[in-house]
């Protein structure tokens, strides 16, 4: 067996991180989230790839660097990935409001077949390489201990309180570190929305109400009208998943984007939010239940969804508890400063 790679580093001609590559990247994560789910790095799932690659790949691709590794003796099998790794450089990036907002760190996300995990030393050097001069963070899974001690022995440290603890209940911990919970799509309740209020989807509603809807949840974000058309090209979006609530005066009140996974019959919520006028109503419950049903019927048996972790951080936790999910693994932040 030889490992051969593809993708840019600091030298060469800069390629895009496109959807053929994405595609390969998520059927990494598909055949991790059939073995080992607990490895899967929180940013390296199948939706999420697609929701930050989707949404980021017109705007912020000029400062994306990726690399592949393939298992293969010329590299021309790339049905064979067994290594990923996806660095964001430092950059700004415009909002819908006019604003800008400024990532000062470089991020990487990656992802290694558990049967190749040697290769971690490989990605970090990438990593240091490709970000040099600038403080590096990622995060790796707690349950990868491999990798956690590769990156220590490399000069990367965790974050203020995201070291692994599930069971702390220190309201003081208000890290930003984020877990997964899971359920199974059996006897799942009825949602139950407040008179006047009705479910719909993207589909139905159309991208400027989408968009109107996520920025309303999130105004801080950078989601544009050209970011959801990128989104619209990401492998796996689909505008029917997308649900949304609609409130008595037209206003989209909430929405879900749900990722379905057909070969593992699983459905992930990424990101869910409500508009803050309506909050407080059980709206966020009554969709992720809504999606639960909905999902099922497009042939989902699981579902899972991420949230902060930090006991400091109860709310999110608190509402997918309430409708069946439970903690299942943790990521941890890890991080190093520019002059190491």
């Amino acid at each position: 067996m030889a490992e051969t790679s593809t993708g840019t580093g600091t030298t060469g001609r800069n390629q895009p991180l496109g959807d053929t590559e994405l595609r390969l990247m998520q059927r990494l994560a598909q055949q991790i989230t059939a073995t080992d789910l607990e490895l899967v790095n929180s940013d390296a799932t199948y939706g999420e790839l697609a929701w930050n690659w989707g949404r980021a790949h017109r705007a912020e691709s000029g400062s994306w660097r990726h690399r592949l590794w393939f298992d293969g003796t010329d590299g021309t099998d790339r049905t064979d990935l067994i290594a990923w790794a996806w660095a964001a450089l430092p950059r700004e990036v415009p909002r819908a409001d006019g604003t800008v907002r400024d990532y000062t760190d470089a991020y990487l996300t990656y992802q290694i077949h558990p049967d190749h995990n040697t290769l971690i030393d490989d990605v970090i050097g990438w990593y240091e390489q490709t970000a040099a001069g600038v403080r590096r963070t990622l995060v790796t899974q707690a349950a990868d201990q491999v990798a956690q001690a590769r990156w220590a022995a490399h000069g990367y440290t965790p974050e203020s309180d995201s070291t692994d603890d599930s069971t702390s209940d220190s309201s003081a911990d208000d890290g930003d570190w984020t877990q997964l919970n899971t359920r199974d799509l059996e006897d799942i309740e009825t949602p139950d929305l407040p008179d006047g209020f009705a479910f719909t989807t993207a589909a139905d509603a159309g991208p400027g109400a989408t968009v109107r809807a996520h920025l309303a949840a999130w105004p801080a974000s950078t989601m544009t009208d050209d970011a959801y058309q990128g989104l619209l090209q990401a492998p796996g979006y689909r505008p029917d998943l997308h649900l949304l609530i609609q409130a008595p005066d037209g206003t989209m009140a909430a929405s879900a984007v749900m990722w379905l996974d057909p070969a593992n019959a699983t459905v992930e919520f990424e990101p869910v939010g409500t508009h803050p006028g309506f909050r407080r109503l059980g709206l966020g419950r009554a969709l992720v239940l809504h999606g639960l049903h909905t999902a099922r019927a497009a042939g989902a048996s699981h579902a899972t969804v991420a949230c902060l972790g930090a006991p400091a951080h109860p709310k999110a936790r608190g509402l997918y508890y309430s409708v069946g999910f439970r903690y299942f693994s943790r990521d941890v932040l890890l991080a190093k400063a520019a002059v190491q």
